[in-house]
């Protein structure tokens, strides 16, 4: 059962209000609350029920935006203590728009609901090509890799990265996820990337399950 402090900061959270995020977060830990309740049942809680509503329409982009950042605001104060008590990552997740695109919207959107899933995120950006995508994997030992891409001239750079991957023997290793406005499932099936979502709260939940699966496995 949450504590009133840790659920009143998932609610400030909801509304996007960081200040009183951080300033509940930093009372919290004075009065002894653990930090991984304050993470996981007020930041992290907050932040789903947002990607839910995102989800339904009953939110939009910005909503979803003051809110991460309120998110950002609280686990920046959380994180030294994290660090104290081990706090392990659900997973770890290397994302970015494929070579030629530059917009990067729905991939932050993406990057702030894997945050509050418990991913650890490292965002390579916008124009990333297949070497860099899989460097990275193999430097910080990801779960996943996420391609994002908006244009349906860049969507081949997504095969691109697929085929990097069969070649060096890795495509196993990684759970590859795709995702933007002109990829589709069959899309998804035929460079055959793992998984493909409609929206950023389905990619966290699909990565989420995932990751859990392949370690009970």
């Amino acid at each position: 059962m949450a504590t009133a402090i840790v659920e009143e900061i998932s609610e400030f959270l909801q509304k996007g209000r960081a200040k009183n995020v951080k300033k509940l977060v930093e009372e919290a830990l004075n009065q002894g609350v653990d930090a991984k309740e304050i993470l996981n049942d007020g930041l992290l809680a907050g932040m789903m029920i947002v990607g839910g509503k995102f989800k339904r329409n009953e939110v939009f982009v910005p909503e979803v935006l003051v809110a991460a950042r309120a998110m950002t605001a609280g686990i920046t104060i959380l994180e030294p203590k994290l660090v104290e008590v081990g706090n392990e990552p659900i997973g770890k997740a290397v994302i970015g728009t494929v070579k030629g695109d530059l917009h990067d919207i729905g991939k932050n959107l993406v990057v702030m609901m894997m945050k509050g899933a418990g991913f650890e995120i490292y965002d390579l950006g916008t124009d990333v090509d297949a070497d860099t995508f899989i460097a990275k994997a193999e430097e910080v030992g990801a779960d996943v890799i996420c391609m994002s891409a908006l244009l349906t001239t860049t969507m081949p750079n997504m095969q691109g990265v697929v085929d990097a991957l069969n070649e060096k023997g890795l495509r196993d290793k990684y759970i590859v996820m795709v995702g933007g406005a002109p990829v589709n499932q069959s899309f998804a099936d035929q460079i055959g990337a793992d998984y493909y979502t409609e929206d950023a709260t389905s990619a966290a939940e699909a990565a989420k399950a995932a990751v859990e699966a392949r370690k009970a496995s």
